[in-house]
């Protein structure tokens, strides 16, 4: 007999659900008695009357796997409907960041001038330090982060992903 290893793959699912106390415990702790992990998580609220809410998760796993998570997740009764934006078709994602950097001389010479070339504005300014705030794709905040260190990075906030589908539909 012979097992098949499945590759997991990345997928971004955004969950439409009611806005109401507990159901981010009953998500996540449907994803904790299954063992399934969750790399990123947002929610916002997304309707006038505050009674709708998005929530956004990045987790990792084989197509079965991905299956089983949304047809569970569709199971929750204050769940109204689950998109794989993964699967979905063209889609945008965005993360926000807040990158504390300090330094002095050179280095803060040379941090302001990275900054600007990722887009990066500087929310925050010391004679020490510099708090700049970043929106783009996971891997230009994984960039940007990593040369920050070399300059003198103190601390980072990350938002998580944030994605919805391209076009005029929707979703």
């Amino acid at each position: 007999m012979k097992i098949e290893e499945q590759t997991a793959e990345r997928h971004v699912l955004n969950v439409i659900v009611d806005n109401e106390a507990g159901i981010l415990a009953k998500i996540s702790g449907m994803f904790t008695a299954r063992g399934y992990n969750i790399d990123s998580l947002t929610v916002a609220d997304i309707s006038e009357d505050h009674a709708i809410s998005r929530i956004t998760i990045v987790t990792r796993g084989p197509e079965p796997v991905i299956d089983q998570i949304r047809a569970q997740l569709e199971r929750l009764v204050p769940v109204h409907k689950v998109i794989d934006l993964t699967e979905s078709g063209a889609h945008v994602e965005r993360e926000l960041a807040l990158v504390k950097v300090a330094g002095k001389g050179d280095n803060r010479v040379e941090a302001l001038r990275i900054a600007e070339l990722f887009r990066a504005n500087v929310v925050d300014t010391t004679t020490q330090s510099f708090v700049f705030e970043l929106t783009g794709s996971r891997d230009k905040v994984d960039s940007f982060i990593v040369l920050m260190r070399e300059l003198g990075l103190v601390e980072v906030g990350r938002s998580g992903i944030v994605g919805m589908m391209r076009g005029d539909g929707s979703d």
